[in-house]
């Protein structure tokens, strides 16, 4: 019996799935994700109901990643973590196999981080909204999902500040607003009101509130108050809610943008805008800030996820070389092997 046929008088098991992870107010990226690796789950095995397979059937499927498609570690944990999800929320299976399931084995990998020259021939290549936004990551160490869904009030010049709202862990947290980008973030907030008094004009819909916060302030959606920092150009259609409004810049052209620069300068880093978060996060310990400080700038939980960037800073400006203490002419006369 295949998965048609098993839910053709309920809905369908992906739209199970969505309604499942919204109801635990995942991200709408974690959404994505999960659906993907359950149907890529589903049609490995022919169209077969998850519900009729069991542990060999996952191992087969987790297999078939590493070893075919040869992907990393971590997206083989995402994978994992779909199909757990699937059958402990949606199909409410609780079996022994879940937890026999094998799970890679994960390696610590020290962050690639820049160097502030490199940093700041990357900012050469920029320009307009993306060099603020850049420049966003690396002054306060946001990641990029957090900068893109900066909403105007949270920006507070005032106390020279800017709240980050449901960040990783549906956590908040406040950072510091540097002084050197007050001006422009000025500059961005009013060319962002000129696009909200059009949306005003032209009676569009308000931008996505998260949670139930539209039910309980239905008018906020249209205040100035919840608009983005950072709209985008065209208006678009929520892939949730299916309502058409103007969303927030998309990462993916911040992205593309960014690795044009980095090609530009001639930095050959594998580095991505969440380098930027590294580098905030190294040259700051380089600088002589507290560890426990840079820990609550980045939202961490765990003081040891923070720790890392210290072996990273030392290990840039720390001891020198046992080699460099040797004089020139010891090496010169130094008998060859």
């Amino acid at each position: 019996m295949n998965s048609i046929t098993k839910t053709q008088n309920s809905p369908r098991l992906l739209d199970q799935l969505r309604t499942a992870i919204r109801y635990k107010h995942y991200s709408y990226a974690t959404e994505k994700a999960y659906v993907y690796w359950v149907r890529f789950y589903i049609r490995f095995h022919n169209l077969q109901h998850p519900a009729e397979m069991s542990a060999a059937q996952v191992e087969a499927f987790l297999q078939y990643l590493s070893v075919k498609r040869k992907v990393s570690a971590s997206t083989h944990k995402q994978a994992l973590s779909a199909l757990l999800f699937l059958y402990r929320e949606v199909l409410k299976q609780n079996l022994p196999w879940l937890d026999e399931v094998s799970r890679p084995t994960t390696s610590k990998r020290l962050p690639v981080v820049l160097t502030r020259q490199e940093v700041s021939c990357a900012f050469n290549h920029l320009e307009g909204v993306h060099l603020l936004v850049a420049k966003l990551l690396y002054g306060t160490g946001m990641r990029i999902m957090e900068a893109l869904r900066l909403r105007t009030k949270d920006i507070d010049f005032d106390h020279n500040c800017i709240i980050i709202r449901c960040g990783k862990g549906n956590k908040d947290r406040v950072v510091m607003l540097p002084a050197s980008l007050a001006g422009a973030l000025k500059h961005q907030l009013q060319q962002a009101n000129q696009v909200w008094k059009g949306d005003r004009a032209n009676l569009l819909r308000g931008v996505e509130l998260p949670d139930a916060l539209q039910v309980k302030y239905p008018r906020a959606p249209e205040s100035w108050a919840w608009f983005w920092v950072f709209p985008q150009e065209k208006t678009s259609i929520c892939p949730v809610t299916g309502i058409h409004r103007r969303h927030h810049l998309y990462p993916q052209t911040f992205r593309r943008d960014f690795k044009r620069a980095l090609e530009s300068a001639a930095i050959h880093k594998p580095a991505s805008p969440h380098t930027l978060r590294h580098s905030f996060a190294t040259h700051l310990l380089q600088s002589g800030a507290d560890v426990r400080t840079v820990q609550t700038l980045l939202g961490h939980n765990d003081l040891n996820t923070t720790m890392i960037y210290t072996h990273v800073a030392n290990c840039v400006g720390g001891v020198a070389s046992p080699l460099d203490s040797l004089s020139r002419s010891t090496i010169a006369t130094a008998r060859p092997y």
